[in-house]
């Protein structure tokens, strides 16, 4: 696992439940900026399919962002703490997020943690978002390493 920063840490006690490889895409929309300054690329959700490290499929991740495992069972997190890749002018932010809900019995049934890490492509390309172009969306591949904790 590459070395991570502090804030990115799991909190203490809590243990690694399972890992999943994620491939799909982040989803931006052109809209206007909440402050009124203009139209942006802002980012709307994530779907991906997750996979086990030997391509066993695991479930799926969306937004929420919300991870549903194909045992029915769901995590939906929120972010706690955030830090750029080791590529920042192509891959997302790696992550921790903490756990605002489950449900389910199942894998995700009690995942308190979720840290997002080794992230490939993902941010949204350099096009502008213009007016004229307002309500248009972006699909920009990605893929990342999620590890769950509980």
């Amino acid at each position: 696992m590459p070395a991570l920063t502090a804030s990115l840490q799991p909190p203490a006690g809590q243990v690694l439940v399972t890992q999943a490889l994620a491939s799909g895409v982040q989803i931006y929309d052109c809209a206007a900026k909440a402050d009124g300054s203009g139209p942006a690329w802002i980012f709307r959700a994530p779907e991906a399919t997750l996979v086990s490290r030997t391509g066993k499929p695991l479930g799926t991740h969306y937004a929420g962002p919300t991870w549903e495992a194909l045992d029915g069972s769901k995590v939906v997190g929120q972010v706690k703490a955030s830090t750029p890749s080791p590529a920042p002018a192509t891959a997302i932010p790696w992550l921790l997020l903490s756990a605002k809900s489950n449900s389910g019995a199942g894998v995700f049934a009690d995942v308190r943690s979720i840290l997002r890490i080794s992230t490939e492509d993902g941010v949204v390309p350099d096009s502008p978002c213009t007016a004229d172009i307002l309500g248009a969306s972006l699909q920009v591949f990605y893929k990342a390493t999620y590890l769950f904790y509980r």
